[in-house]
Formats: C-alpha cells, sequence, structure tokens
C-alpha cells in the first residue's frame, strides 16, 4: 500500500476483537494503536468468575487462518465432536454436531485465546498496545480522545469495547439512531469441576429453573457456566436450589464456588449506525452483542474483522465508502444471529429434553446424511459453514416446511429406509 494510504487506526478495546483486527490492519500497512482499561492479559490473572469459556467455529477458525494464527491458537484448544446431555431422569447421552467428523467446536478459554492474539499483534510492525489505559472524552467528529493524560488524535476510532462501548455511545449522541438493549432474565456464574469422564463434549445439564453448560479445558477440566433466573442466583439456599433443580450436576464446594464467584448480566445489543463519516466504526459486541447460547458472538466478531478489513482495502481512499460497505453485508445477518442465539436459549434448556424434538432433529441427521449437497441442519449451517446467518435461516425455513408438509413421521420412515438402502447397496 502507498505511504499515503496508510491510515492511523485507534482501538478501543484490546478484547478479542480488537486484538485480531489490529491484525489484519496492520497487514495491510496501516498503523494501530489499541487502547486497553484493562491490564495487560499476558501479566494479569485470569478474570476467574467472569469468562464465559468459548467454542472456535468455522467461522472463527477460517478468519484465524486468514491471519496465519490458527496454528498458534489451536494448541490451547480442545475438540468438543457434540453435545453430552444430562439429563434430570436417565442416563446421559451424546449427540454430535455433525455427521462429518469434522464438523466439531474447539473450546478455548478466553484468556488463552487473548493472550496468543495480544502476542502476535504487538510483534507486527506498526501496532502499539497502551494497556492500563482507559479512553475518555470522545470526540466522533474531530476525532478524538483523552488517554493516559494526552489527547489522541487518530484517522479513525474503532470502537471495539463490548456491549457497553463509550464509542457507540458517542456515535449515536444527537443522533436519529435506532437502538435497542434487551437483557435476558437469566444471569450466569461460572463454576469449575477438576474432572470429566468425557472430554471431548460440550456437556449440557437441562432444566425448567436452571441450564448448565461446561466447557472441557486442557488440564481435563471443566469450566461450567450455569444460567439462572436473577432471582433465583440471589437465594440464600442457592446451593441447595441448584442441587434440586440440576440433580446430575456434582460439583465439588459448590456452595464455595457460588459465593466467591459473581453474577454475570446476558444482553442482546442492536443498533442502525455502526460507523460515523469514516471517522469511527464499530465491530463485535459493540454494534451486536448477542447471547450466548449459539457459541456464535466472538465467531461473529471475527468475521467482523475480516469483513471490515476487506472493506477498507477495496476503498482506503474512502473510509465513509468502506464502513458503509461493512455495515452493509454485516448488519442483516448479525440481526439474525441475536434472534438465533435468543431460540437457542429455549433448545438448551427446554428443547432438549422433547422426545419430538429430538426426533425433528433426527429427521435432519438422516436427511443430511442422504442428501449432504441438498439438506443442511440449521445448526451446521450456522457452526461448521460460513455461510450468512440469512441464509443459513432462509435455507432451515424452507427444509421445515418441506417436513411439515411432508409429515415428520413420514419423513423419518421414509429418510432412514433409504439410507439403508443405500449403505446396503454401497457398503463403507
Amino acid at each position: 500500500m502507498r505511504d499515503d494510504l496508510s491510515i492511523h487506526f485507534a482501538v478501543v478495546g484490546a478484547g478479542l476483537a480488537g486484538s485480531l483486527l489490529a491484525v489484519y490492519l496492520a497487514g495491510q500497512g496501516h498503523r494501530v494503536d489499541v487502547y486497553e482499561r484493562r491490564a495487560d492479559p499476558r501479566v494479569a490473572p485470569p478474570d476467574e468468575g467472569r469468562s464465559i469459556n468459548l467454542g472456535l467455529s468455522a467461522r472463527g477458525i477460517g478468519a484465524l487462518r486468514k491471519a496465519g494464527l490458527w496454528d498458534a491458537v489451536r494448541t490451547h484448544t480442545v475438540p468438543m465432536r457434540g453435545r453430552y446431555v444430562h439429563p434430570r431422569e436417565g442416563r446421559p447421552f451424546f449427540h454430535p454436531y455433525g455427521r462429518d467428523p469434522g464438523e466439531i467446536l474447539h473450546s478455548i478459554r478466553r484468556d488463552a485465546l487473548s493472550r496468543t492474539l495480544v502476542e502476535h499483534a504487538e510483534k507486527l510492525q506498526g501496532v502499539r498496545f497502551f494497556f492500563g489505559t482507559p479512553v475518555t472524552a470522545i470526540d466522533r467528529d474531530a476525532p478524538s480522545f483523552r488517554a493516559g493524560g494526552e489527547t489522541v488524535t487518530p484517522d479513525v476510532i474503532v470502537g471495539a469495547d463490548g456491549a457497553f462501548s463509550a464509542v457507540r455511545a458517542e456515535l449515536l449522541r444527537g443522533r436519529p439512531a435506532d437502538f435497542r438493549q434487551e437483557f435476558l432474565p437469566w444471569g450466569y456464574k461460572e463454576l469449575h469441576l477438576p474432572y470429566t469422564e468425557r472430554l471431548e463434549a460440550l456437556h449440557v445439564w437441562p432444566g425448567d429453573q436452571g441450564l448448565m453448560v461446561a466447557h472441557p479445558n486442557v488440564d481435563g477440566s471443566l469450566t461450567c457456566t450455569l444460567f439462572m433466573d436473577h432471582h433465583d442466583l440471589a437465594r440464600p439456599d442457592l446451593a441447595a436450589f441448584v442441587k434440586s433443580v440440576l440433580p446430575a450436576a456434582d460439583l465439588p464446594d459448590l456452595a464455595g464456588q457460588l459465593a466467591r464467584n459473581p453474577v454475570g448480566h446476558l444482553v442482546t445489543v442492536r443498533t442502525s449506525k455502526w460507523h460515523e463519516d469514516g471517522r469511527a466504526v464499530l465491530i463485535g459486541d459493540a454494534c451486536h452483542a448477542v447471547y450466548p447460547f449459539y457459541g456464535q458472538g466472538m465467531n461473529s466478531a471475527f468475521e467482523d474483522c475480516v469483513v471490515l478489513a476487506e472493506c477498507v482495502e477495496a476503498r482506503p481512499d474512502d473510509l465513509g465508502a468502506a464502513f458503509a460497505a461493512y455495515q452493509r453485508r454485516r448488519k442483516p445477518h448479525t440481526d439474525v444471529l441475536a434472534d438465533l442465539s435468543a431460540d437457542n436459549f429455549l433448545e438448551l434448556r427446554d428443547r432438549l429434553r422433547s422426545p419430538l424434538h429430538l426426533a425433528r432433529k433426527q429427521v435432519d441427521t438422516v436427511l443430511s446424511r442422504l442428501l449432504p449437497d441438498m439438506w443442511r441442519p440449521l445448526y451446521t449451517m450456522v457452526s461448521h459453514t460460513t455461510m450468512p446467518y440469512g441464509e443459513a435461516l432462509r435455507r432451515a425455513r424452507k427444509q421445515d416446511r418441506i417436513v411439515r408438509a411432508g409429515g415428520m413421521t413420514a419423513a423419518v420412515g421414509l429418510a432412514a429406509a433409504l439410507l439403508w438402502r443405500r449403505d446396503r447397496r454401497h457398503p463403507k
């Protein structure tokens, strides 16, 4: 890139999206300064009790591959080949994520991923990190802000500062822009299970009044996330209540863990304004925070980095047009993701215990094996491809109409029979 098109980006927020975006922009020859109010994750202790472990899927992995980071990140991950469901009654059962062995997720601790991204980004020419440096007095028109006792005047401010973004607040100030913030009545607490017999799976304990999911760690432990109504999380007898609601979840020192770890909040954010005339732009949770129940928040934020970098590379001479193109490409699909994430809360809490719902899942499994080029479950399209979320939902709804028109029982029987005949004719 020519020197006169090198742009000075100031990224507010050195979280996962902000750090990865720095890698992409530096690769195009831009200058990138990243400001973070928290301490350097490479030297600070992990923020225990507040982090939901992450599941890297095809979108996040693809973004890391393009940045040349997947090999470094992969060493910190554990494959999750499906859900291992612990029902209130009956034996636990395993449900694979997909029909192909490669259709898996990769569990990673947030602090491990953050350290890897920062370490790689800081080695790149033109990238600087300023930890322990809050950003204040943001001015979208200059653009400028105060950091470390100085006034910073970059070419572009990037808001990568999360669901309660200060950069977004400045972009919306005094402007006729739509903004919606929805809190789930349920909150969460992080818990720890030292050992599990089935490591390569996402563990799920479903229940009407509580839900717990657990991601495996490289040391063989599980990082568990307990979701409950905020009123219940404030109960004085919380440990006894958890045991009554989720009797299959047997954690050591449950009362102590519940007392020590804080309550986290779950929020969805939608805003109609993602950028300001080539001077400021938002990524990740700052413009589209979602509930964690589809495991796509981080993966979607990484897709933002890819698309934003592509748009900047295509129009470095007109950042207003570049940022507008970025929003057009991303917003319709992140809005769909918000709806899918809310719906998947009901899936994990309620539907995994429904025989009818499990039968419907079996329809998708059988038909996807029989017609791999024509039929894919919605979860597969969302988690194991990079198909835009809106397109995945459109295809899934079309498939649902086909199943309803033919009758689910008939569809299961016909698909199973055809699959059996195919396997008889073409044994593996």
